[in-house]
């Protein structure tokens, strides 16, 4: 069953990635390379670019602070 399932998916799949590379003219290889590393770094990314707006924040509100009002006399 699980062989059935990777030549389906070695004939069905892959081939979206021969056809791109066909097209572009470039090898197959390196169209495959492309969509693994954006897989990563759109996994990897959110969660980095989520972090480090939280520490901008944490850094802003400690150079920042805010001033006390007339009012809260």
């Amino acid at each position: 069953m699980i062989l059935k399932l990777r030549v389906f998916f070695e004939q069905y799949g892959f081939s979206v990635c021969t056809r791109i590379a066909n097209l572009l003219g470039m090898k197959v290889t390196s169209v495959r390379l492309f969509f693994i590393y954006t897989s990563f770094i759109t996994i990897l990314g959110g969660p980095i670019l989520y972090l480090l707006i939280a520490i901008l924040q944490t850094f802003k509100d400690m150079v920042y602070r805010k001033r006390p009002s007339v009012f809260d006399l």
